[in-house]
This record gives C-alpha cells, sequence and structure tokens, in this order.
C-alpha cells in the first residue's frame, strides 16, 4: 500500500460496489444485451432496434433531464420508455413492456456473484468494524451475495444524488452515528470516490478491480488518503 495523507485507524468502512469489489462493464455489457434480447423474444416491434439505438435514446434523455444521471434505474425506465414509444406502444401495452423489460433488465444485472475471497474478506472485516455499501449504481446485494456483510446500503437517486455529491457521505455518517473522519471510503473513481470521501468529511482509500492502478492515467484531482495493492490491505489498516 501507498500512503499519501496522514492516516488514522477508522471507525467504520464504507464501499463503492461496481468496479471496486468486482469488474462492472461486463456484466452490463451482458445484462445491455440481455435486455436487447428479451425485447426481440417478446416483444415483435423491437425487432429493428440495436444496442445503438438504446444508447442514443439513453444520452438523448440525459442531454435533456441531465438529473437522470443520479438515478440509473430511472434512467433506464426512461430510455426504455422513449424507445418504445418510437417502436409504436402506447397506453397500458406500453406501461406493462416497460416493466416487464426493467424487471428483466435488473434480474440480468445482477445475475453475478462477487467472488468468494472478497466475500471471504467482506466476512472478516465485518467482525470488527460496521460495513456500508455506498453505490451510484442500482445493483441488488441480496443477489450477488454480499448483502449481509454491510449494515445498510444507500444507492444514488433523484433525491440522493450520486457521488461525489456529498448527500449519501453525510447520511452514512449520522446513520453510524459518526463523526466523517472515523469513516475509511474505499473506491475505485478518484473524482466519485476519493474527491467525494475527501469533501465529506472521509478518509479515503483507492482501490479498482478492473484495470492496472497507474495515478498518471486517471483524472486525478485529489490524492488518497491510502492507495492498495490489494484488497486484504484492509485487515492490516484497520
Amino acid at each position: 500500500m501507498i500512503f499519501y495523507r496522514s492516516f488514522q485507524r477508522p471507525l467504520a468502512l464504507t464501499f463503492d460496489l461496481d468496479d471496486t469489489l468486482y469488474d462492472n462493464r461486463p456484466i452490463l455489457q451482458k445484462a445491455e444485451q440481455g435486455m436487447l434480447d428479451f425485447l426481440h423474444l417478446h416483444y415483435a416491434a423491437t425487432r429493428a432496434t440495436d444496442l445503438a439505438f438504446w444508447r442514443t435514446i439513453k444520452w438523448q434523455a440525459l442531454a435533456e433531464q441531465p438529473e437522470l444521471h443520479n438515478d440509473m434505474g430511472e434512467l433506464r425506465r426512461v430510455e426504455l420508455r422513449r424507445g418504445l414509444m418510437q417502436c409504436g406502444y402506447t397506453g397500458s401495452e406500453l406501461e406493462q413492456v416497460i416493466v416487464a423489460t426493467f424487471d428483466d433488465f435488473y434480474n440480468k444485472r445482477s445475475q453475478f456473484k462477487v467472488d468468494k475471497n472478497i466475500c471471504s474478506l467482506l466476512a472478516a472485516l465485518a467482525t470488527k468494524l460496521p460495513l456500508v455499501a455506498i453505490t451510484n449504481g442500482n445493483v441488488d446485494l441480496n443477489k450477488i451475495g454480499i448483502a449481509n456483510y454491510f449494515q445498510f446500503s444507500l444507492h444514488a437517486s433523484l433525491t440522493q444524488p450520486m457521488k461525489p455529491q456529498g448527500a449519501m457521505f453525510e447520511l452514512a455518517a449520522r446513520r453510524l452515528g459518526l463523526v466523517p473522519q472515523d469513516i475509511l471510503h474505499i473506491g475505485d473513481n478518484l473524482y466519485n470516490d476519493v474527491l467525494g470521501a475527501l469533501q465529506a468529511g472521509y478518509q479515503s482509500a483507492w482501490y479498482a478491480a478492473n484495470r492496472t492502478m497507474r495515478l498518471t492515467q486517471e483524472p486525478a484531482l485529489l490524492l488518497p488518503h491510502v492507495q492498495l495493492q490489494d484488497l486484504n490491505e484492509l485487515l492490516q489498516l484497520i
């Protein structure tokens, strides 16, 4: 591990999920392809659409409603509504297709298990300190097998904006009953996680599960307290 700032032993740990505990990109890509396959199989009017069509719909929705980037689930519903309307769906049929497709996508998005070594680490950490999940995404912690390690989880939403904004960090500290500097946040993103944690008064640890960690290749604004080479180093820190 590499220390960049003065560090004190934390009294609680908060974790980012996507790309910190697992590589999220192939999971999301598989889920998006699965959504397209589901639409093509069950709803004939969508068969002329492809992934590029749906991504264009998403970016158009974000351009018109930028606040949607704070809620991945709501953004997906808006994407489906706009795209399905272009395919000719209306009224109650439109609503039924949105619900069925979103439910299928959300199930596929959470259709994996976190590596058993990461689960063992979380189990060990949870015997020593309270753990909290703070995610900008919408993965189902129960389905991926890690819900029991966390005292609670916070997901970004329209009323609880995504990191690096401070809402989820502040709420986690209040629910834990701790001052922010007694909490260590672990995440892969130097903007969302490190900057967000530092602005909220937390300590921060940088760890990425999905790429080689080189500061010169990252959009770094601030340095974390510590850079981890392996998540198991958390056991030494606490």
